[in-house]
């Protein structure tokens, strides 16, 4: 019986990457500690020689000055002294005899105040040799610290840049293999993970705009198409309108969850857009459902420009709007609209009347789905991500929104946007 040969094993795996270099000894990698230790010690060991140089260069030239003669010799004979630097021992110019011990004296005196006048200069010398040495180490450690530190600056620009939703960019950290460039090559990978998932999240996305938008918009057709015929009967039509008028909402939230979706993003293309024009546009959109409820829209409108997306900053106004009017007081309710630049920002200030909101339930409001004393679906004023889209939209803005119970009822709303 013949034996089946043995299926060829697979050739062993290589202990090392042939595309990754070998790591060198810790004690050998330039790391942050060992360039600063060496830079700062070598500065100290500099500044000490320099210091030690002048210092003897001082006591040289101190001791050159304190070996002058106290006195001199000028006649034979009869021993005349002269000195300019003790002038208690020149007895020729005076005509008077000294004695011996007097002189004695006032040479010893004179030698202690040449001494303390040299050691006097010495240190006056010395401290202003100091005091330039301190101020060159300085400028020089100043200097020398922000070369060290300049791959740092560079990371913190990428890092606003990214802010900034230009998740293409990256640091690319040239030099040594230390501790920096270790965070620079992090930061990189990490970037290129979060371009990833977010180029994932924008063509899901895209698809799923096209995958929902399809089949509701093919429902809507239908349905109206029914209607449309004037032989169907009554309860027919009346089925027609209640799944027209489902289709319609779920169009609504498809709409808003995907609008949702794309304003958790920063707005990269800027425009110059004027808050004053964006909410006046919200007005007329939602006039005609104001007079139908009996709400009166009032409020000064000033030009706030800043640089953002219309549509999006429309959709902020609309939104605010929209739910100001729909949760009002059934009677007598008003709705106040301004804009203005306050503190060198721009704010979108909305204020309605309507039912008590207490504190604590504030921060509900800005939860998807959610609404006041409900927390699911079930009202027909809306889907529930009105103001979670603004919040949304505003933040991708580089702003915020903030809301407070008004007196008698009500909120106020204030979007604040940068200029």
């Amino acid at each position: 019986m013949a034996t089946t040969p043995a299926p060829p094993q697979a050739p062993p795996k290589p202990t090392w990457d042939p595309r990754r270099p070998q790591p060198v000894l810790p004690w050998l990698r330039p790391t942050i500690r060992i360039r600063l230790t060496l830079l700062y010690g070598g500065m100290f060991l500099i500044a000490g020689i320099l210091l030690l140089s002048i210092i003897y260069l001082l006591a040289a030239q101190a001791i050159s000055t304190g070996n002058q003669p106290l006195f001199k010799i000028i006649e034979g004979v009869n021993i005349k002294v002269s000195s300019d630097n003790c002038p208690a021992i020149t007895s020729a110019s005076a005509g008077t005899q000294i004695q011996i011990p007097d002189f004695n004296a006032a040479i010893a005196q004179c030698v202690d105040r040449q001494r303390q006048a040299a050691l006097d200069d010495l240190l006056s010398r010395s401290l202003l040799a100091l005091l330039g040495l301190a101020v060159i180490a300085f400028a020089f450690g100043y200097a020398m610290a922000g070369r060290v530190l300049s791959p740092l600056g560079r990371i913190t620009r990428t890092a606003r840049a990214v802010a900034g939703s230009d998740l293409s960019r990256r640091i690319e950290l040239d030099g040594p293999d230390d501790e920096l460039k270790e965070l620079a090559d992090t930061f990189d990978d990490m970037l290129e993970r979060l371009q990833r998932a977010f180029t994932a999240q924008q063509r899901f996305v895209g698809n799923a705009s096209h995958e929902l938008r399809t089949p509701l918009a093919i429902n809507r057709t239908l349905l109206e198409v029914h209607l449309s015929d004037p032989g169907a009967p009554v309860e027919l039509q009346q089925l027609g309108k209640t799944l027209l008028a489902t289709n319609e909402r779920s169009e609504q939230l498809v709409e808003g969850l995907l609008l949702l979706a794309r304003s958790d993003n920063q707005i990269v293309e800027r425009k110059p857009v004027d808050l004053a024009e964006v909410a006046s546009q919200a007005v007329d959109q939602v006039h005609a459902e104001a007079e139908a409820k009996g709400v009166t829209i009032r409020g000064v409108r000033k030009p706030a420009v800043v640089q953002g997306n219309g549509v999006l900053l429309e959709r902020i106004a609309l939104n605010l709007l929209q739910n100001a009017v729909r949760y009002n007081v059934p009677e007598d309710g008003w709705v106040e609209v301004n804009t203005e630049i306050q503190h060198g920002q721009a704010v979108l200030y909305v204020a309605n009347t309507g039912p008590v909101v207490p504190a604590y339930e504030i921060d509900n409001l800005f939860e998807p789905f959610r609404r006041l004393r409900t927390e699911r679906t079930g009202s027909d004023k809306g889907v529930g991500l009105g103001l979670s889209i603004v919040r949304s939209v505003a933040r991708a803005h580089g702003g915020y929104i903030a809301a407070q119970p008004r007196e008698g009822g009500g909120l106020v709303m204030r979007v604040t946007l940068p200029v």
